[in-house]
């Protein structure tokens, strides 16, 4: 049995993860994950919400089935000859995200580092640049949060976001512009065209408030920009990029997400970031976030000083 942490869970599975952080053995795991046959109880008493049963889509092949249950495990029925290489990626994207979303947490498709003690993330579909800007942001000396999947309690005060683990996905394009050697990295799988850039120097260990959300867009701009959003397409841009909405469908899941999304909106700027299409941009992107970070906590400053001179 093997022992690790993310999320600020403990987890005990029957095979090895690389990506994840080890832990010692906890005497009770909050997540047990298992390799073993789904049987057909527990099939006929899925109820697709906090009992989930679904097949593996892994590149454009059924690689088996999976379960996950009350948030608090996972079995995963692989069909015969899949390598548990590929199960990974599925295993700690969707997977995790409905085993989250079952924890009552919101689940964004988004990257994250900490910045002054706070959590800024960068939210957008698999292949728009959020891992490559955190792995930037890395570069400058922050710490990394989580990768491609964010679990927020929404319920906070102010809401908080959980450190994953300790990687991000890059393709030799970003890779090289970040300045490592993709050949070096930890390949996935043949199948998988990404490898994994382990970040264990600065990887941030406890949960943080959530200061501020960035919407990638997937269109090149002319400049590197940020502008603000209204509250009804910062809520769009948040249901469109919530993970395991379309496995999680009962009325209760769709009630609670859409209630989580409208919360957030309340209580954390969201902002859009527009790009240039350059990898060379990168630096220039970085310090553009820094100064608007820094100014939103200039502008804070501000506000506290009005407040209590009144």
């Amino acid at each position: 049995m093997f022992a690790y942490t993310a999320y600020n869970l403990h987890i005990h599975s029957e095979f090895r993860f690389p990506e994840l952080s080890e832990s010692e053995v906890a005497q009770q795991p909050d997540v047990l994950i298992s390799l073993r046959s789904i049987s057909q109880l527990e099939i006929e008493t899925a109820d697709g919400a906090n009992k989930l049963v679904g097949f593996l889509e892994l590149e454009n092949i059924t690689a088996g089935r999976f379960l996950v249950e009350s948030g608090r495990k996972i079995v995963v029925e692989p069909n015969p000859g899949i390598d548990q290489d590929l199960l990974r990626p599925c295993i700690l994207g969707p997977i995790f995200a409905v085993l989250l979303r079952q924890r009552s947490y919101l689940v964004l498709h988004a990257s994250s580092v900490a910045i002054n003690n706070k959590a800024v993330a960068f939210l957008g579909h698999s292949g728009w640049g959020k891992s490559t800007l955190a792995n930037a942001f890395y570069n400058q000396g922050y710490s990394l949060l989580t990768d491609d999947v964010m679990a927020i309690k929404v319920e906070s005060n102010p809401p908080i976001t959980f450190p994953s683990f300790p990687q991000v996905k890059l393709l030799p394009d970003a890779a090289a512009s970040l300045g490592y050697d993709f050949e070096k990295l930890t390949s996935i799988h043949v199948r998988v065209a990404k490898r994994n850039n382990r970040l264990d120097q600065r990887f941030s260990q406890i949960a943080l408030p959530v200061k501020r959300i960035y919407v990638l867009e997937n269109v090149a701009a002319t400049c590197n920009e940020i502008e603000s959003l209204s509250p009804q397409n910062a809520l769009m841009e948040l249901v469109r990029h919530s993970r395991a909405t379309d496995l999680l469908t009962t009325p209760e899941f769709v009630s609670s997400h859409l209630r989580q999304c409208a919360n957030l909106v309340k209580n954390i700027s969201i902002c859009r970031l527009k790009r240039k299409p350059s990898l060379d941009a990168l630096p220039e992107l970085v310090k553009l976030i820094e100064e608007d970070i820094a100014q939103t906590i200039f502008d804070n400053y501000d506000n506290i000083q009005i407040f209590a001179s009144a």
